[in-house]
C-alpha cells in the first residue's frame, strides 16, 4: 500500500494507475469507511480492474469557530492498518498547508443545497466540504468516488456539484452502516460518554418509527410530532433539527406521496450526531 503525503507524491503515483476510485475520509476509520472501500473496489472490478485510493484529511474549512476540530479523533497508525487489511492500494495523507496554500482565494460553493438544513446550523460547512472534495478530485483524478448515505445532504450536494461543474467522476452512494444496537457508525461516536452513547440509540428508534408511519399513510404533521416526541422522551437528547425532504433533491415537501428522507441532527453532551432514513409511502 502506497502512502502519499504530498500532492506531488499523489500525482506521481496516479500516473501509473489507469483507473482509480477514491474514498475521501477524515480518518478515525470504522466499518462504515471500510464499506466505502469495498464499494469502490466492487465498482472497479465491474470496470475491469483498477486501484482504490483513500484520502485521510481532517479538513479545517468545514469546521466552525466553536466546533470540534481540535477534538476530532485522529489515529493514523490504526487507520493505515485497517486500510492495508482492507486491500486499499494507496493512501493520500496531505497536510493542511499542502491542501490550502497561503494566500488562496478560491472556494467552491453549492448555493442552495449548501445553506439549507445542516448548512443553516453550520454556516460555511458545506463550502468547506465542496472545496476540499473538488481539490481531492483534481489531485487524485478518480473515475469514481464513494460517499456514505449517512451524510445525506453531503452526498446530494456532491452529486449536484459534479453535475454542475461537469466533473468526470461517478458518485457511488453507500448505505449507512450501523452498530448492533442501530446507532449509525461515526467517528464522533468515540467522543460520547457511556450514558450519551446509550441514549443515542434513540435516533435509530425514531427513524424506524418514522419509516413505518410513512408506509402506513401518516400525515406529514403527525410524522413530525411523533419523531419529536420520541426524541424528547430521551432526556439526554438535545434536538437541533428534524427535517423531512424530497429524497432526490432535498426540496421541501407538503405531503407524503413520494419517497422522502428524514434527517435528524441531535446533540448528546457536546457531540452533534446526524442520522437519516429514506421512507417510502
Amino acid at each position: 500500500m502506497q502512502i502519499c503525503r504530498s500532492t506531488q507524491d499523489m500525482r506521481a503515483w496516479r500516473e501509473g494507475a489507469a483507473r482509480v476510485a477514491l474514498v475521501p475520509t477524515m480518518g478515525a476509520l470504522h466499518k462504515g469507511h471500510l464499506a466505502l472501500v469495498s464499494r469502490a473496489r466492487a465498482w472497479l472490478d465491474l470496470q475491469g480492474g483498477g486501484q482504490v485510493v483513500t484520502s485521510i484529511f481532517v479538513n479545517p474549512t468545514q469546521f466552525g469557530p466553536n466546533e470540534d476540530l481540535d477534538k476530532y479523533p485522529r489515529d493514523e497508525a490504526g487507520d493505515l492498518a485497517l486500510l492495508e487489511q482492507a486491500g486499499c492500494d494507496a493512501v493520500f495523507l496531505p497536510t493542511v498547508d499542502g491542501i490550502y496554500r497561503p494566500g488562496a482565494q478560491t472556494h467552491v460553493e453549492v448555493a442552495a443545497l449548501g445553506r439549507m438544513l445542516m448548512g443553516r446550523l453550520r454556516p460555511g460547512h458545506f463550502r468547506g466540504v465542496a472545496t476540499v472534495v473538488t481539490k481531492l478530485f483534481n489531485i487524485v483524478q478518480p473515475q469514481a468516488a464513494a460517499f456514505g448515505e449517512k451524510d445525506y445532504q453531503q452526498l446530494t450536494l456532491i452529486r449536484q456539484m459534479v453535475a454542475d461543474l461537469d466533473i468526470p467522476v461517478q458518485i457511488l452512494p453507500v448505505a449507512t452502516v450501523r452498530e448492533a444496537d442501530g446507532l449509525a457508525m461515526s467517528s464522533r461516536n468515540q467522543r460520547l460518554t457511556p450514558p450519551d452513547r446509550a441514549a443515542a440509540t434513540v435516533l435509530n428508534l425514531a427513524l424506524d418509527q418514522a419509516v413505518q408511519m410513512v408506509a402506513q399513510g401518516a400525515s406529514l404533521s403527525t410524522l413530525r410530532r411523533q419523531i419529536r416526541k420520541t426524541l424528547q422522551a430521551q432526556p439526554r437528547a438535545q434536538v437541533r433539527s428534524i427535517d423531512t425532504r424530497d429524497a432526490d433533491d432535498l426540496s421541501r415537501v407538503q405531503t407524503l406521496v413520494r419517497p422522502v428522507v428524514i434527517l435528524l441532527a441531535v446533540r448528546f453532551g457536546d457531540v452533534l450526531l446526524i442520522d437519516q432514513r429514506v421512507a417510502h409511502p
